[in-house]
């Protein structure tokens, strides 16, 4: 059984009269004998819980979780509902930093693994040199690199939908009624596609996610919009493309081969990452990590024990 120890650390933000907490849970210890790996979690909303299976690869990697502000067992704040400066790429990045110093290590060598809004968040925060010094090694799991690309490859995507799902989308977004049971089944039968293959539906791991975006859409809404295929939040003309060429930690960039992040989205880490190896995964959709578990953590592994 795994050493495991749980706690909080406080962040301080500027226009909040309290700090807020954030949650984080390491598996394994923190010696200097092993690299530690931070998992950054997707959403933005969707909580650490979905990407425990990563804890496959423990004891030989100590991982370390946590639930980025707004989230899960870290400070809430829904009075910042639809506040687009508040919720912020650099308020995360602000964190992710916080929570390194917290656990010390911020002088020796860390690995550093994002998927989705994690993979985003960590690609821009790696290509500031000044923040990522001390980063040994990157991976961008089913992530983007930019909003543009990924309207383009979603639109794509919607359009070999059944037609008749394509048209209750439609009529859904016209209307904005993203919460009507027509609009939502017609969602699900696109995350069906590319969201989750595993069966039965939902998995563990998809119902972790969507239940943390019930309990408290703030940080989704806000900065993705009110539904998968409708982005409307301030990440809307967010990219990292231009920051690319400064990360120079080796990088493994990984996607299933039904993936909503379809390899048009991540072909600009391949082209302008240094030191990159691309992995695209059989009969997995965007959580390859429970789709093809033991071929995602072979490869993970592979790569950070190298």
């Amino acid at each position: 059984m795994a050493y495991i120890e749980e706690g909080t650390v406080d962040f301080k933000v500027a226009g909040l009269s309290e700090p807020c907490k954030t949650w984080y849970q390491i598996v394994g210890e923190l010696d200097a004998s092993k690299t530690p790996l931070i998992v950054v979690h997707g959403g933005p909303g969707a909580c650490h819980d979905y990407l425990l299976p990563l804890i496959d690869i423990s004891p030989s990697v100590p991982l370390v979780f946590y639930d980025q502000i707004g989230n899960g067992r870290s400070t809430h704040l829904p009075d910042k509902n639809g506040d687009e400066e508040f919720w912020s790429v650099e308020l995360f990045k602000d964190e992710l930093d916080n929570l390194i110093r917290h656990l010390g290590l911020q002088e020796r060598p860390i690995d550093v693994y994002g998927h989705s809004w994690g993979g985003m968040l960590v690609a821009d925060w790696a290509g500031s040199p000044s923040r990522a010094a001390n980063l040994r090694r990157l991976v961008l799991a089913s992530s983007l690199a930019s909003m543009e690309l990924w309207q383009t490859n979603l639109t794509v995507l919607r359009s070999k939908l059944p037609q008749d799902i394509q048209d209750t989308l439609k009529r859904g977004e016209e209307k904005k009624d993203f919460e009507s049971p027509e609009y939502e089944a017609a969602v699900e039968v696109f995350y069906k596609r590319h969201l989750s293959l595993e069966q039965p539906w939902p998995s563990k791991e998809v119902q972790a996610a969507l239940n943390w975006f019930a309990k408290d859409p703030t940080t989704y809404n806000t900065m993705y919009g009110p539904a998968e295929l409708y982005i409307s939040g301030s990440l809307r003309n967010w990219t990292c493309i231009p920051l690319l060429g400064n990360i120079h930690a080796p990088t493994l960039i990984i996607n299933g081969s039904d993936d909503e992040c379809q390899d048009a989205v991540m072909q600009p880490f391949f082209d302008r990452i240094e030191k990159v190896k691309w992995v695209t995964i059989d009969g997995a959709a965007h959580f390859t990590h429970s789709d093809q578990r033991k071929k995602h953590m072979q490869h993970l592994e592979a790569f950070l024990t190298a």
